[in-house]
């Protein structure tokens, strides 16, 4: 989901995940997998706890 849609959304809006507590995910900027981290819910919140940065390989880099 775009930011810029997710800043849209109002309070009590509801987002649809395809996962579950304790599957691994990868979070993406501009379609692009920058961390992979673990789906934790703690009572009423859903977070994401990174861990593991993906860095990109220098000429990915230049070319980007």
């Amino acid at each position: 989901m775009p930011i810029h849609q997710l800043l849209r959304m109002g309070r009590g809006a509801v987002i649809t995940l395809d996962s579950a507590e304790g599957d691994e995910v990868e979070i993406l900027a501009n379609d692009l997998p920058i961390a992979r981290g673990v789906v934790v819910v703690n009572g009423t919140l859903i977070t994401v706890e990174v861990k593991e940065l993906i860095r990109r390989p220098p000429s990915e880099k230049m070319a980007a």
